[in-house]
């Protein structure tokens, strides 16, 4: 990798550890339980589109990682890690479909997926099926965060430089 990419994918990381750590310190504008807005996720949607997958993937594990660790709630490492790597594949694949005018439906279908890699190992931790029944409020939820930090991430996308 050239200075310059590693560069620009360490600021990345620390904009968007900065940005989850601001979020997670604020009351949660959604009013259900668990759901909240992902704004570091621009920063993820804006990586895979201008950096791509390889550099996108090293930026969310470190991010993940990382918020565990600020945050001081290592638990969530499992709920992050599997959302954040169901969201990961999901995008890689939509990449491949819509273009940098569509990208917020990118983003939408990532929150969709992280979901459902949540409440997957929310079910296999806790042992309780009745979870599943959560999905729905989630996915609501996932959908309106993933198109906020889609629309987010296009906006960045179209002000600054294209593929560094």
């Amino acid at each position: 990798m050239k200075t310059k990419k590693i560069v620009l994918m360490a600021l990345l990381t620390a904009i968007a550890l900065i940005i989850f750590v601001v979020e997670a310190r604020m009351p949660n504008p959604i009013p259900i339980p668990g759901a909240k807005l992902g704004l570091a996720n621009i920063v993820t949607v804006y990586a895979m589109f201008v950096l791509g997958p390889i550099p996108t993937l090293m930026i969310l594990i470190c991010r993940i990682f990382l918020g565990s660790i600020f945050s001081g709630q290592m638990m969530s490492l499992f709920y992050s890690l599997s959302g954040g790597m169901l969201c990961y594949a999901s995008m890689l694949v939509m990449r491949k479909i819509v273009g940098l005018k569509q990208i917020w439906v990118c983003s939408v279908v990532g929150a969709i997926f992280h979901n459902i890699g949540q409440i997957a190992v929310a079910v296999a931790i806790t042992r309780t099926s009745g979870l599943i029944a959560y999905l729905p409020f989630l996915m609501v939820s996932g959908i309106c965060a993933g198109a906020l930090t889609g629309m987010g991430a296009q906006f960045i996308v179209r002000r600054l430089p294209y593929g560094q």
